[in-house]
């Protein structure tokens, strides 16, 4: 399957860089082409001469790719009619960002006020582009640099945060901290170096789709790094005087099931980057050998074997240290001060820049690696009638693209995904966890990389072309099993998933489930995507589940928020074995207690099952 799991946690407190700034109001005029879907969003290309580290270094060489840049970007949110918020905004975070480059300072400010009344989420209502509004509102004054300017945007944060509501912002304020303790000049240039040079030496220019990394490159590296100690006191100082504990919905909501109540096995399939099996005892689906029951496919969807994804021999002695790097990522994102947090902090922070590429790669395979352990510990979770069966995906990790997009790996990709949902029916499955995603801009970005396609526009339809097919091919697999549940991760992009195109999250279909995420609290998380087809919400923030060999570690990410719905799913059918995929999206959905902001409906497994057994 050409699609990631939803666990990068690297990339989430390291790489985002670039305050989303949201929409810019674009009043709506009938005579503009409407835009829909992000695919059809208009394509430019920028020639780059040499290096392009040198355009995102260089004041001069940067001005005219800025400007070329600026231009192309306030055509689109001038001359369309863009439907979709998340698109408008990201737009719109690329022009503050030159805006605050070109000493625009109140232009940026005045963008950013304008954005914040059109976000949604309660959080960023309250902190949208905070950053980026202390730094111009500081420089307005002192410049861009000095100890004056560092002060004042310190002092900026601080004033803004400390009367606001410490339990609504907490993950959010801790996230930039987080960002700001891990950035270094390897991590920011790495990306320039390691993707988009090799794009541009192959093709002497990058499309637009690539052109908001450069800008955000040279932010960061001109503007934040600076002010990294600063950023981490700002932020910090804030935490340490709010040290609240966010109240906890979820464990008077919860159920664990005793035998007794159990009234037929259910078996649960884990449709991910493979599960160690070992764990989870006689929850394990076992042949006539009392081998586990597997299906497995590597990464160019050809049948391969094992429960895991295979390790080289120097990999797997690295083991100890990519658990210790997951737990350290994880310790970031809860602002607890832990040995592995820190050797997390230094690593990154000071990569020397031939580090960049192993790195960022071995992080990624370690993701994969644990992934689906991790969710199908949660999946099995208090429910001694679940029966794990394992459906494992080999995802790519590398930097470039493996494999390249092509209709042959499409069609075998298809095939493969036909094969997995046939497997689970031989195998009498009842609910499928499908912690992983994608979208057609995705595959362009691949295209663009591997050099096939010509031009964007040419790369546009063969982006679609297979997407297409990857999309026709799940909702078929899908239709063949009415039998079955499935229920999808809703991304992590914070992003409409329907707009985006997402799948499996944005398909439509009588036996899916797309599952958004929220914190202990039932607060909206800030990464989680949204749109119509996320129906229901469940704790997808630090929650602890295994690593393979054993180790519990709290992750985050729409991927763990799914699997909570799979468990109740599973639950519900132990109780009441008769019941339909229809029968449990009714049930899930019917006791679900709506927010007041309409935004969030949390799930309450306590009710579903009180429902599903009459009581």
């Amino acid at each position: 399957m050409p699609f990631a799991p939803m666990l990068r946690a690297v990339l989430t407190l390291s790489l985002c860089l670039c305050l989303s700034l949201g929409a810019w109001h674009v009043s709506a005029q009938p005579a503009k082409p409407r835009i829909e879907k992000a695919a059809d969003l208009p394509r430019f290309t920028y020639p780059i001469q040499g290096q392009l580290e040198d355009t995102v270094r260089s004041a001069e060489r940067f001005a005219p790719f800025a400007a070329a840049v600026r231009r192309d970007t306030e055509s689109v949110l001038n001359g369309y009619d863009i439907a979709d918020k998340g698109t408008r905004r990201d737009l719109l975070t690329t022009l503050a960002i030159l805006d605050y480059l070109e000493g625009q300072y109140d232009r940026a400010l005045a963008r950013a006020e304008e954005v914040r009344a059109l976000q949604d989420k309660p959080a960023d209502k309250l902190i949208n582009s905070l950053r980026l509004r202390a730094m111009a509102q500081a420089a307005k004054v002192h410049g861009s640099s000095g100890e004056a300017f560092a002060r004042a945007t310190a002092e900026a944060i601080r004033r803004e945060l400390d009367p606001l509501p410490y339990q609504v912002i907490a993950n959010d304020v801790k996230a930039l901290k987080a960002q700001a303790e891990l950035v270094g000049e390897a991590l920011v240039l790495g990306r320039i170096r390691e993707v988009l040079q090799p794009v541009v030496a192959s093709s002497g220019a990058l499309s637009s789709e690539f052109a908001s990394s450069v800008v955000g490159a040279r932010f960061a590296l001109t503007a934040v790094l600076p002010l990294k100690p600063v950023l981490i006191d700002a932020f910090g100082s804030y935490l340490a005087a709010n040290q609240v504990t966010k109240p906890d919905i979820w464990a008077a909501r919860d159920v664990t099931l005793t035998p007794a109540r159990v009234q037929a096995p259910v078996r649960v399939a884990v449709w991910d980057s493979g599960v160690d099996t070992r764990l989870f005892g006689r929850q394990v689906l076992r042949d006539g050998k009392g081998q586990p029951r597997v299906i497995a496919f590597d990464k160019y969807s050809r049948p391969s074997q094992g429960e895991l994804m295979p390790l080289d021999p120097a990999l797997r002695g690295k083991l100890p240290q990519m658990v210790a790097r997951t737990k350290g990522f994880s310790d970031l994102q809860s602002n607890v001060d832990t040995p592995e947090a820190a050797e997390v902090k230094r690593f990154l922070s000071t990569l020397a820049p031939e580090q960049y590429k192993s790195a960022i790669e071995e992080i990624g395979l370690a993701g994969n690696y644990e992934h689906g352990t991790h969710v199908a510990g949660i999946a099995l979770a208090g429910n001694p009638g679940a029966r794990l069966v394992v459906g494992r995906i080999s995802f790519g990790h590398t930097l470039q693209p493996d494999p390249c997009p092509s209709r042959e790996q499409t069609e075998r990709d298809a095939v493969a995904a036909q094969a997995f949902v046939d497997f689970f029916k031989r195998e009498r499955v009842r609910v499928v966890n499908m912690s992983w995603g994608g979208n057609v801009n995705a595959i362009e970005h691949d295209l663009e990389q591997c050099g096939i396609g010509k031009t964007p526009e040419a790369r546009k339809a063969l982006a679609r072309e297979y997407f297409d097919i990857s999309k026709a091919s799940l909702e078929k697999a899908f239709a063949s099993a009415p039998e079955i549940l499935f229920i999808a991760a809703a991304g992590n992009s914070n992003s409409d998933a329907s707009f985006i195109e997402d799948i499996p999250a944005g398909i439509v279909g009588p036996n899916l489930l797309t599952v958004g995420a929220v914190d202990r609290a039932g607060d909206e998380a800030p990464f989680t995507s949204y749109g119509p087809t996320v129906k229901v919400h469940a704790n997808g923030y630090q929650v602890e589940s295994y690593l393979p060999g054993g180790k519990r570690v709290a992750l985050s990410g729409t991927s763990m928020a799914a699997p909570q719905v799979a468990n109740l799913a599973a639950k519900l059918l132990a109780v009441n074995p008769r019941l339909k995929p229809a029968d449990l999206i009714r049930l899930i959905d019917s006791t679900a207690e709506r927010s007041a902001d309409g935004r969030r409906n949390l799930v309450h497994p306590k009710k579903a099952l009180a429902a599903a057994q009459g009581r």
